[in-house]
């Protein structure tokens, strides 16, 4: 238990250190929230949608975590290239251990920076349920270990930083884009929505606009079961893979 809280804490104090970092990973959220909820929400409101800022915020919050967890998780690789990967896994502590507490680090940094995102948009004009507002934080949660196992998974398999590009271009962003976390998914084409169905972050986005906004797609209840599933696979595979790490 001391090496995962050791390690937990030092996921946290090395996302504080990087004030860089911290602009940064508010900046773009801020941006798409500014840019996308002004600009099109005259276009979302003339169409009979309602407000595009309460559609979109859900979405960019979810956005945030994943992000965030992501790059927790491909940390390994830098801590690999380094030499403090192998002076973590030579200690004499269980590789879960540290899998663990490197994941509750990264979670918990990664649910932070949603929380943050979620506090700006509600000046900006988002109204969140507040009596259903615990069960949006259960959903980030599970966005933040979902993503967070996900990155370690994929930098126990990446060698060098070389391959990072291909993962963003060809798995995180489709992720978040083909998420319906900036559009609405009723009359989307069913290609699309078979894409959506087995996109877990899609689960995610629709469990928090179901208990932040009101409007649900598949069910909060099925968000729930499905995105709890995946985490807990995730997680699995993500323990699994680093316990085969090589350095």
């Amino acid at each position: 238990m001391k090496v995962i809280y050791i390690l937990w804490l030092r996921q946290i104090k090395r996302y504080l250190r990087s004030r860089a970092r911290i602009v940064g990973s508010i900046g773009q959220p801020l941006l798409f929230l500014l840019a996308l909820g002004f600009g099109f929400g005259p276009v979302f409101q003339r169409a009979g949608e309602g407000s595009y800022l309460q559609f979109l915020s859900p979405g960019i919050i979810a956005m945030s975590i994943l992000f965030t967890a992501v790059f927790s998780g491909i940390e390994i690789i830098w801590d690999r290239q380094f030499g403090f990967l192998k002076e973590t896994l030579v200690a004499p502590v269980s590789r879960l251990e540290i899998m663990i507490g490197r994941t509750l680090g990264g979670a918990t940094v990664a649910f932070f920076q949603g929380l943050v995102i979620f506090i700006i948009t509600i000046p900006l004009g988002f109204h969140p349920e507040f009596v259903t507002i615990p069960l949006g934080l259960l959903f980030m949660l599970l966005i933040a270990f979902f993503f967070t196992a996900l990155g370690t998974a994929i930098a126990s398999i990446l060698k060098d930083m070389q391959g990072f590009q291909l993962i963003m271009n060809f798995i995180i962003m489709p992720t978040f884009f083909l998420s319906g976390a900036l559009f609405p998914v009723n009359d989307l084409p069913q290609a699309l929505k078979v894409i959506l169905a087995v996109n877990p972050l899609a689960y995610g986005v629709d469990g928090l606009r179901g208990a932040l906004g009101g409007a649900v797609y598949f069910g909060i209840g099925f968000d729930l079961l499905i995105l709890g599933s995946a985490t807990i696979l995730c997680l699995g595979l993500g323990s699994f893979l680093f316990t085969k790490i090589q350095v």
